[in-house]
Order: C-alpha cells, then structure tokens, then sequence
C-alpha cells in the first residue's frame, strides 16, 4: 500500500494576497517556573503574516516553541529565545513575533504582629515581543490594598468631638472617665468609610530579570495598607492602625506609587491606574500617572 503526503494547506498561497498584523493562538495552557514556583499559566503566542500570499502561518511550530518553559526560569532572556525561536520557523513568512503570559503569582505573606502566615496571589501578565529585531518586554501586576478617605476621617473626627462636648459639658474632667468614654460606643460615634482598592501597574521592563516580587513589595510598602491573609486579633488592630495612618484619596495611592516605581532600577516606564471602589458611592474613583525614564 502507498503511503499518501499529507496535505499542507497552509504552504498554499492565498487567495488575497494581503499581510497580517498578528496570527497564532490564544489560552494556551503551560506551566512556567518564577522565582522558584511552577505556576500554571496561558499564553498567546502570535507572529506577524508578512508574507501576503501565503495562507497562513505554523501554528503547530509555535506551540512546540513553548516547550522552552518547561524547565528554565522565567527571565527577559528566555522569552526573547522563545520569540527568536517563533521567527526561526517562520523564516521568510513573519518579521515579527509576540507573546503574552497569564499567570497568578503566589507569595507566602507574614501577618503585621503575630507569628501567623498566608499565601496571597496576584494577578500578573507578561507580554514580550520582537519587532524589527527589537525586543521589548512589559508586565502588568495587580495589588490589592485598604483605602480610607481622608475627608471621611475627618467629618468622623468632628463627630466624635460633638458627641464628647454633649457628653462632658458643664461636666468636670476625670483621667478615667475620659478613659471609660473613649472605650465606649459613645467614643467612636461615627467612623470614617474605607474599601479595598486595587493598583494596577504597567511596566517597562530593562535589564535581565522580571523583578516581579521586588516591585510587588515596593509597592506595598508605599501604600502601607496591603490586605492581610491569616490574622489575630492583634493584627487586625495593628491594620486598624496602619489604615488611620495612611489616609489617602486615589490621587494620594497613585503619587505613592509613582515615587516608588522610579525608584526602581528595572523600571523603563510605566502607566499606573490605582481604583478606589467607594463604599460611600456607587462609582469607582481611579487616578492614573504615566513615567518614562529619560536616557542616561
């Protein structure tokens, strides 16, 4: 019996002969490894069609390319050998490549006061691409923190104040009986709103690592109000604490984090989007900052 050629219709040429911005897959499903962790992850993975009267391009070849994450770290330099490897097997047919990865990214999070641990996850994308022979690699992380309104704390304080001047007027003061007051409903009369808030950082990445946890941390600590995983009492009073000193609007989170994104040294540029979802309205506030870095 003769073997028959399996057809290849993609090596045949188009019928109109027009080139293509991007072809490839989307969701693809692989496991990459970060900072020591294997996570599972999807990618798309793409290239340009230069090529106008080819009918299309070797999806299958880019799929196998991927393989190259199975067992290295994660590094600005592995994907710029994945997207090499896309053009490799794509010679004659595409100019460019591109490739964005969809991950959670775990970090094992200490509680504020007591021996307690917990693992948080963040959203993270890493989107790298080579155009022109020029590669670029950005990442987008999103951080989850606590923000309370600082016109809100104020109006409480006032309140509070009105509730000590109707309970002690015309009253002489006592040590413990202010004490007694300030532990009591009547103390905290009113409180200021606060609400989990997200940060969204876009970055232009330079040099040789991804920095993921570095500006994660960085981030973090501008804010001071990271959501907490395992607590105790103890904790959640000392976030109590953290919060009444950390007042802030959306546009306060997005100059905190501004300052602290420059800092870094693996930072090009980025564009920032910080989203306060208020529990007074029905609406978000957001605030947004852009920042390139001038050349040395």
């Amino acid at each position: 019996m003769n073997a028959l050629t399996l057809p290849d219709i993609a090596a045949q040429a188009s019928r109109q002969a027009l080139p293509l911005d991007w072809v490839g897959m989307c969701g693809i499903a692989l496991p990459i490894l970060i900072d020591g962790q294997r996570l599972t992850a999807t990618a798309d993975a793409g290239v340009s069609l230069d090529d106008g009267t080819a009918r299309g391009i070797h999806m299958s070849r880019l799929y196998l390319a991927l393989e190259m994450f199975d067992e290295q770290p994660l590094t600005p330099a592995l994907l710029r050998n994945v997207l090499q490897r896309f053009l490799e097997s794509h010679e004659d047919l595409s100019k460019n490549a591109y490739l964005r990865l969809h991950t959670n990214l775990l970090l094992k999070r200490p509680a504020l006061v007591s021996p307690l641990a917990g693992w948080k996850r963040y959203p993270i994308s890493i989107e790298a691409r080579l155009e022109n022979q020029m590669f670029h690699v950005e990442q987008k992380i999103d951080v989850t923190y606590s923000s309370t309104c600082p016109c809100s704390a104020a109006l409480a304080r006032q309140l509070i104040q009105q509730q000590f001047l109707d309970d002690f007027a015309n009253t002489p003061l006592h040590h413990e009986d202010v004490l007694t007051w300030l532990g009591s409903a009547n103390g905290i009369v009113a409180t200021p709103h606060s609400q989990r808030s997200s940060a969204q950082l876009h970055v232009h990445l330079q040099g040789d690592h991804l920095a993921l946890t570095e500006l994660i941390d960085a981030a973090e600590a501008a804010l001071g109000t990271a959501v907490q995983t395992a607590v105790k009492r103890a904790d959640e009073q000392a976030f109590a604490l953290a919060n009444g000193q950390n007042l802030m609007f959306c546009e306060d989170a997005a100059r905190r984090l501004n300052l602290a994104l420059k800092r870094s040294d693996a930072v090009k540029a980025f564009h920032l989007k910080v989203i306060h979802a208020e529990s007074l309205h029905a609406h978000d506030a957001v605030a947004e900052s852009r920042w390139t870095r001038n050349p040395a």
